[in-house]
């Protein structure tokens, strides 16, 4: 644009001193052409001037250029290297992913067989555990009979073993009376004196002062020979060993249970007559 500029000015200059050679005096004429000569020279010196600037700055430009140039297509080849790096880890990674995943469904394969094996062989020690417990209770079962027949065989028979037993109760000998009396029930169990034997271990701790134990020896004879010969006498006596222990409510208690279960009973008038030492009862006998 200024080149441009210049050019027009220089332009007119010339044509300004053509005009002027036509129209003035010949020693006008050259004093006007050595200066516009002059400011034509001026001219030119500047337009190189400034036509060597502007070269100077566009080759730097240029340079400028073609430096970010090739440094874009650096950075554009970095780029690309980086996709392409990028892209194969990715690959190589997604291979492995999958090695890895194949490995692990074969590890949890292999640890489904083997809780599988666990769980039957489990099964099996239970069953094994089961099957020994039957045989232990079975040969306990079976030992403990074995031991019964041959206590059995070596037990006296059973009126001779409760004759005895009577006897030394009634002689005061209450620590043979009792072994003897517990050998009964422990060798027959099921006969007819075994309510008798079960009574006089209770009449064996009634006579030793031992009043709450006879109490519950009593309640047994009760319970578990309801239809021996010695009901009455353990609810009688049971309501004394209450009454020794100052349970007055529950002596009068068990002393009228035994009157209404066996009110023609020996032992009912006994309990009438203990009644009426507590300071309770009636006197009144049955028809």
């Amino acid at each position: 644009m200024t080149n441009i500029i210049t050019k027009r000015r220089i332009a007119t200059l010339v044509l300004g001193t053509a005009f002027l050679a036509t129209t003035t005096p010949a020693w006008c004429v050259s004093k006007e052409i050595l200066q516009l000569q002059t400011q034509v020279q001026d001219l030119q010196q500047q337009m190189t001037s400034m036509q060597r600037s502007f070269d100077e700055r566009m080759g730097v430009m240029r340079n400028l250029v073609e430096q970010n140039t090739d440094t874009m297509n650096k950075l554009a080849g970095a780029i690309d290297k980086l996709q392409t790096s990028i892209q194969k880890q990715q690959t190589d990674g997604a291979s492995q992913v999958n090695q890895y995943s194949g490995q692990i469904q074969s590890l949890n394969d292999s640890i489904d067989e083997l809780k599988a094996r666990l769980n039957k062989v489990s099964k099996q020690l239970e069953d094994l555990q089961a099957t020994q417990q039957t045989l232990a209770a079975q040969t306990a079962q079976t030992a403990q009979a074995a031991q019964a027949a041959q206590q059995q065989q070596q037990a006296p028979p059973p009126d001779v073993l409760y004759n005895n037993g009577l006897r030394d109760y009634n002689a005061g000998k209450m620590d043979l009376a009792t072994q003897e009396f517990q050998d009964y029930l422990k060798f027959y169990p099921n006969t007819d004196l075994a309510g008798n034997s079960s009574f006089y271990l209770a009449e064996v701790e009634f006579r030793q002062g031992n009043y709450a134990q006879a109490a519950k020896d009593y309640d047994k004879v009760i319970e578990s020979f309801p239809g021996g010969n010695k009901v009455a006498a353990a609810h009688l006596k049971k309501g004394y060993a209450y009454a020794e222990l100052g349970q007055k409510d529950a002596a009068v208690a068990e002393l009228h249970a035994l009157i209404q279960r066996f009110p023609r009973a020996p032992e009912a008038t006994q309990a009438r007559e203990k009644l009426l030492q507590l300071g309770t009862g009636t006197t009144k006998r049955p028809r």
